[in-house]
Parts: structure tokens; sequence; C-alpha cells
């Protein structure tokens, strides 16, 4: 763990899970960091180490924002945090790391977070991520679940994950968890193609919800589902002079009323693989 800075001293966990969730390619609407810091925030969790930026970033890209501190000034890097979370009210411990994609030396970097895996004795690890797919705002956010690992697989009732094509660190850091024999599973939220730029707090609750599900655990979401109430109104007034989107907003309507449910799980795996191509 070379480029691991420890804040405080190693927590004492038990049995814990890895969340992770990574800013930029792999987080469509904000959906997946939003919902790692949600869950994160909620039960109050400690940083207790950093990745230092300085070898995975390019800077001239993923420029450092400035802010005033006081009477001075200080320099925000990119962050990549690990906080520990240890609460009776969660079935086991957790630790919740949020990053931002690297641009530079990607297997250096999913080498730290696998130490870190191992360090703990981490016994499954979920990411989250998100994608632009034909889904509506009005109803439901599908979450697909993939697996990486055949026991978790048969165990919890996952998608084998079979794609091919262009990957983002997300499927990486899966890569490397898998050949070191360390369980994970790949979690993908979508927020409607018609708002692809729009923060989507209804697609990071669906991502806390399914996560609760995995880990047998509620997690409080009064703050995601109030945010995500104000989501819907608003997505609703913003489209509803537009005639064009309207009729595609009834006809997705249509769809999920029929059916039950937004979409198959083929279609939005479908809709995930090229969304991931798309961003090559």
């Amino acid at each position: 763990m070379e480029f691991i800075h420890w804040t405080s001293e190693r927590p004492d966990l038990d049995r814990p899970l890895m969340i992770l969730a990574f800013e930029g390619w792999n987080d469509a609407g904000d959906a997946a960091s939003t919902a790692a810091r949600h869950i994160r925030d909620r039960f109050a969790g400690e940083v207790f180490a950093t990745m230092d930026p300085e070898p995975f970033y390019d800077f001239a890209t993923s420029r450092p924002m400035i802010r005033l501190e006081g009477e001075g000034r200080a320099i925000d890097w990119p962050d990549n945090s690990f906080a520990a979370l240890s609460t009776p009210d969660l079935s086991r411990d957790m630790i919740v790391m949020v990053g931002s994609e690297p641009q530079l030396k990607w297997r250096t970097y999913t080498e730290q977070i696998v130490a870190m895996v191992e360090e703990f004795d981490v016994e499954m690890v979920i990411s989250m991520g998100a994608l632009i797919a034909d889904v509506v705002h009005s109803r439901p956010t599908p979450v697909y679940s993939a697996g990486y690992d055949l026991r978790l697989i048969e165990e919890l009732d996952l998608e084998p994950s079979s794609y091919e094509g262009p990957t983002g660190i997300v499927g990486v850091i899966h890569d490397s968890l898998n050949q070191g024999g360390h369980g994970s599973i790949s979690l993908w939220g979508a927020i409607p193609s018609y708002v692809p730029h729009a923060t989507s707090p209804k697609a990071s609750l669906a991502l806390v919800n399914r996560v609760a599900q995995l880990i047998e655990a509620p997690i409080p979401t009064t703050a995601l589902e109030i945010a995500s109430a104000a989501y819907e109104r608003q997505i609703s007034d913003l489209v509803e002079e537009d005639d064009d989107t309207m009729a595609y907003i009834n006809q997705l309507e249509e769809q999920y009323d029929n059916s039950m449910r937004p979409e198959s799980g083929e279609q939005l795996i479908q809709d995930l693989e090229q969304f991931l191509k798309d961003r090559d």
C-alpha cells in the first residue's frame, strides 16, 4: 500500500464489506458517488485513510480546486478516501471508498484498493455505478446487479458479467479482485437519457436500497426520498412543454405500466454495454 496515507489508527472491523464509487466516467448523474456518500454519512463513517493523488492524475485534466479557508486559502486535490462504518444498526462493519477515476497508472491504483481489501479481510466488495438508459423519471429506477464470483452469483441470484468492450476503473478493479479470489458485485443504476446531465438523487436512492437488500440491513433514506420527489417534479416541469419529449416519456411510461418493470434485464444489460462503449 505504497500510496495509502493513514489519517488515523487502523480501525478494528468485524467481517467488513467494502463499497466503492468513483466520480467521472462510471458516474452518470453523480448517482453512484452520491449514494456512497449517503451511506457513509448516515452511519457517521470516519475517514481513516486516503490515497496520494500525485501518481494517478493528470492535474491539467483533473484540476485541483482552490478555496478560501479562514484568512488563507487551501487547495483540494482529487480525493480517494476510505471511511470505516461500525454501528449496531448494520449487520456487519463496512468500508466506504469514494474516489475519482484516475487518468494514470490504473494497475498501481487498483493494487492499492486490492491491498486494502486484503488488509482488512474484506468478505465482499460492492461497486456502484450509473449509466444513461431508456428509462423514465416518473417510474422506479432499475438497478442492474452483476456478479464476478460464482458463489455470490448463486447465493444472491445475480447476472454473471459477460460484458466485452471498453471499461472504466470499476471493470479493472473487479477483474483484479476476481483474479485474487475476492468476491465482488457491480451495481449500476439507470438515469433517463433525456436528462443525462441532471444530478439524479432518484438513481442514488435506488442504489442505496439495493445495497440495503444485499447487506440485509436498513439504511435511512429520508433525505434521498425528499430529493427524489423534488427531482421528479423538476424534470416534469422541464419537459412538459416539449411535445416530442413528452411523447417519448409517455411511451416509456406505457411500457413500464404494461410490464410492471422499466425494461427487461436483458435490455438493461444491452444499455449498459452500449453506454460503456459510447464513452470510449
